[in-house]
């Protein structure tokens, strides 16, 4: 009653520790490209409260939910409404030292949560997401400050929205390097509540994280 407590799946409570790693420099500029509804945004500040945190998203009545868990947890970050891609719109010119692209995709990873998921999607569909998440990263690079951290996510299982994505962009941005984190980077399968595991149920998710030199 007092929302002291956030739920989270446990594959999406992994995006704000590999940002921040082993803590980022005091009063870091931090942006949430693709924030709603907010609980990653939280989970950052929760991690390194001094943080300078844009949060971004492109739908203004989803980003009132970021408000609203924000508010919840009295915490404070710059809220902004437009598209990550329309930097003149929104970007301030000043570099951000790190950069969670939590990128749209076909959610093709939290079919055991909502199995509507599967009737919803087209195979075309996933040609027109991995468009956009592909000018989302090309676009977002530019902004990261020398030495800056970004998280490239999707909660889906499909390669062409994980890994082919992850290969294309350093094809791309030869410059940037990608860092391998056991049992956080790479494609995550989902496991049934079910299942014979060492681990607990958790989505499908995708985590690549990458550096700028």
């Amino acid at each position: 009653a007092e929302g002291l407590v956030s739920v989270q799946d446990a594959a999406a409570q992994l995006a704000a520790p590999l940002l921040i790693g082993t803590g980022l420099r005091p009063g870091a500029r931090v942006l949430d490209a693709c924030a709603a509804p907010g609980g990653k945004t939280a989970h950052l500040l929760e991690l390194q409260p001094d943080l300078q945190l844009t949060a971004l998203d492109a739908d203004a009545q989803r980003l009132t939910r970021v408000q609203d868990t924000l508010n919840r947890l009295q915490q404070k970050a710059t809220l902004k409404a437009a598209d990550a891609r329309q930097t003149a719109t929104w970007w301030d010119g000043q570099p951000f030292d790190a950069i969670l692209l939590d990128a749209p995709c076909s959610a093709s990873g939290i079919v055991r949560r909502h199995p509507d998921v599967r009737w919803l999607r087209r195979p075309d569909d996933i040609t027109a997401l991995a468009q956009v998440q592909a000018q989302l990263l090309d676009t977002l690079w530019p902004l990261l400050a020398p030495g800056g951290r970004l998280v490239y996510a999707t909660c889906s299982v499909f390669k062409a929205e994980g890994q082919a994505q992850h290969d294309a962009f350093l094809q791309r941005q030869p410059e940037a390097k990608s860092h391998a984190v056991t049992g956080i980077t790479g494609h995550l399968l989902p496991l049934a509540d079910n299942a014979v595991q060492p681990l607990p149920p958790l989505d499908g998710f995708f985590y690549a994280l990458l550096t700028h030199p």
